[in-house]
């Protein structure tokens, strides 16, 4: 017999009640539900699921929940079930999991919380489910369960030496009574076997030969391809178009305009073109000759952009948000001061697989199939625009090709809903790169305007930022537009201010791998720099020196400084610093940042020929994430690429807005750092006794700046906008 329990904990049941137990073929189904955490905020809205099938024949199936954009969590998420239930990784299956908030809590890719947030919930539950494994076979035996032990998917009786394995014991499972997932014991990590051991990712093998995988593969019997034409000034009306001209194109079934409303991460208006091909919807899209109606932000543009930040600055600031000590009082009393202005531009992520999403009409329920990091909201964002019931719309979550925060927004999939409704048919919607490029949620541009003073020993006593980014008020800023009150170095000088004020903008904005802080590094990090070279000290020892001596600031959960100064000394022991003689321009620089839970300090090493060419020679990286990393060859893979990452958008990227549009539209006017320029990275791991946090994001800050300031240390120009103007580095 095989028998099919399921675990779920709801509030006042009794472990027992929580354990239901079906017959199903093949052996044995455990589906946890474990309770929030007490006392935690959002406790209703978080619980935590997984799911574990165990074959007659020894194969162990782990469902993986979250979305997988490329940052290894199907791989990693299910290491730490399969590591507390003691399997052979090699027995191991994993299936991705649908977007189920009743049985999953929720569902998402983003921030780098994957880790942080499943490290205990999901150990536990494999030690749950272990623990009932070797139950059975106690009973089955009729001796003490904890004479047993199990050993690579096998339970053991020591004093007997009779074995049983976990595929023979699945079915026995539903007789006996699951331990309490709170207090269930937990291994200790000398006896990891999968944890802490490089594993590849899981499909890999289905990625290199070219096996359906990503939304871009999803094929359904019947199945149109659409387009979907929008206006380039965000939000604009659809005034006309030749719907005659489109359908005459062979293989075009249908061309109609979709109304759309306001909501920028929502339906937009547009023109979809539907056929029996995507080359066919595409040249029937070439023929629309669409004509849209004039909108307010159509006169916005990154130059005035610019000018209104200056004349803003020329100003108090409209909202002071941190205020300590009197900065002014301490700069007319400095010894010297450094003024600077910096700014950074909008950017845009494109991941390798543009935005596509797959959606079917069938009698009254929506299914579709999305490449997307959050798909609950995805799901309420179309059952709230086409007036339907969330519980009949179905999202199936397929591998994305790269996310970096773009698949947080769902756009693409209310779109592939609307087209499929109106279309009677099942529809895949195929972005164009242009399409990707041009209609993004973009990385905020910003503008700083900063003032410090130093005193006789070159230490900082006074520090002004006066910040002018985007929104409807300083306390309102756009999406990822916004900066803390206590963005470093606030909370280590005694004399700081930092203000903000706003201007409007009409440009979708959202987060990108590191929202906020890939900006916000660049500005402090590079400015850190400049004084500490107008103080005349080592970069190195300046930044170790701010830190102060005292191990947390800022309070309980504040700002570690023990651990920033731990990977500073890592990295400039890694690099060789002030100990290697480097070429006439060649140089060093250094940067560290806090964030997503992550301390990191990187120090490049970059040469400027005389043409103005910039070659990173060597990125060298010390990260402190905690006591364990998970996957070794995952977290390799999450740094060097996070290094990758900000190095292009140190060297070269840029949207620039005119008229209300985005300029550019493809890799040739939006380029990515090429294979053959990428340096190597060479990363140490700063164990230290605190939980694990994550690796997607926290890798990049650092790297801008840090390219920065070697630029500077090789040509003494220092470098204020991105992306770098090579032309300002000719010697």
């Amino acid at each position: 017999m095989t028998v099919q329990p399921t675990l779920q904990q709801p509030a006042g049941a009794s472990r027992r009640d929580f354990i239901k137990a079906t017959s199903a073929a093949g052996g044995l189904v455990l589906s946890f539900s474990i309770a929030p955490k007490a006392g935690a905020a959002d406790a209703g809205a978080k619980p935590l699921n997984a799911y574990v099938r165990i074959a007659p024949d020894g194969v162990v199936t782990i469902m993986s929940k979250n979305p997988e954009i490329g940052q290894g969590i199907k791989t990693s998420l299910p290491m730490m079930i399969a590591e507390e239930l003691d399997v052979p990784w090699e027995a191991v299956r994993i299936e991705q999991a649908d977007n189920d908030p009743k049985t999953y809590g929720r569902q998402f890719a983003g921030g780098s919380m994957a880790t942080p947030l499943h490290w205990d919930e999901l150990r536990r539950v494999g030690a749950v489910a272990r623990a009932m494994l070797v139950q059975a076979a106690a009973l089955a035996w009729n001796c003490p369960a904890g004479e047993c032990v199990t050993d690579r998917g096998v339970v053991i009786h020591a004093a007997t030496k009779r074995k049983a394995s976990y595929g023979s014991l699945a079915g026995q499972c539903a007789a006996v009574t699951p331990p309490d997932p709170k207090s269930v014991p937990l291994k200790d990590p000398k006896d990891y076997r999968i944890v802490g051991h490089a594993k590849p990712q899981y499909d890999t093998a289905r990625i290199v030969t070219g096996q359906p995988l990503f939304g871009i593969d999803v094929k359904r019997p019947g199945m149109l391809y659409a387009t979907y034409e929008k206006a380039p000034v965000f939000g604009a009306r659809v005034a006309g178009a030749d719907l005659a001209a489109a359908k005459s194109v062979k293989g075009v079934r249908d061309a109609f305009v979709v109304d759309g409303g306001t909501e920028l991460s929502g339906l937009l208006p547009g023109v979809a073109v539907v056929a029996d091909s995507w080359w066919a919807a595409r040249k029937g899209r070439d023929r629309l000759a669409v004509k849209w109606a004039d909108h307010p932000t159509a006169q916005q543009g990154s130059a005035a952009f610019a000018q209104r930040a200056r004349e803003l600055a020329a100003g108090a600031p409209q909202k002071i948000v941190r205020n300590d000590g009197d900065a002014d009082a301490a700069l007319k009393g400095a010894a010297k001061t450094v003024k600077a202005a910096y700014a950074y531009p909008f950017l845009a992520h494109v991941p390798m697989e543009p935005m596509n999403c797959t959606a079917e009409f069938r009698d009254g329920k929506l299914e579709i199939w999305a490449p997307t990091q959050n798909p609950e909201p995805g799901r309420q964002l179309v059952a709230r625009t086409l007036g339907l019931q969330p519980d009949d719309i179905t999202v199936h979550m397929t591998r994305c090709g790269g996310g970096f925060g773009r698949r947080l927004n769902n756009d693409y999939m209310v779109e592939a809903a609307a087209i499929a409704r109106q279309a009677k048919a099942p529809v895949k919607l195929l972005w164009t790169r242009e399409d990707d490029v041009r209609h993004d949620f973009y990385r905020p541009a910003g503008f700083h305007f900063l003032e410090a003073g130093l005193d006789a020993s070159g230490r900082i006593t006074a520090w002004k930022d006066h910040f002018v980014t985007f929104g409807a008020a300083p306390d309102q800023p756009a999406p990822s537009a916004g900066m803390s009150p206590n963005e470093f170095p606030a909370r280590f000088l005694a004399n700081c201010q930092l203000g903000v004020s706003a201007m409007p903008l009409g440009v979708p904005t959202g987060p990108l791998r590191a929202p906020g802080s890939n900006a916000l590094a660049f500005v402090m990090q590079s400015f850190i720099d400049e004084l500490a070279h107008a103080a005349g000290k080592d970069p190195l020892a300046f930044q170790i020196d701010l830190l102060g001596t005292e191990k947390v600031v800022g309070g309980p959960g504040g700002y570690n400084a023990e651990r920033m100064r731990g990977v500073l000394k890592a990295a400039g022991e890694m690099s060789g610093w002030g100990k290697v003689k480097l070429p006439s321009r060649t140089g060093m620089g250094v940067a560290c940042y806090f964030s997503h839970l992550g301390y990191f300090a990187e120090v490049v090493q970059a040469t400027v020929s005389r043409d103005g060419t910039v070659k990173v020679d060597k990125v060298w990286v010390a990260a402190d994430v905690g006591r364990q990393i998970v996957n070794p060859s995952g977290a390799m893979n999450q740094v060097q690429g996070a290094v990758i990452d900000g190095l292009s958008a140190a060297l070269f990227q840029k949207i620039t807005i005119e008229n209300g549009q985005v300029v550019q539209a493809n890799f040739d006017t939006y380029p990515l750092l090429r294979m053959a320029d990428a340096p190597p990275v060479e990363v140490k791991w700063v164990l230290t006794d605190y939980p694990p946090t994550g690796l997607g994001e926290p890798a990049l800050p650092p790297a801008l700046p840090a390219l920065c300031n070697a630029i500077f240390a090789a040509t003494g120009q220092r470098v204020r906008e991105l992306p770098i103007d090579t032309g300002r580095l000719k010697a």
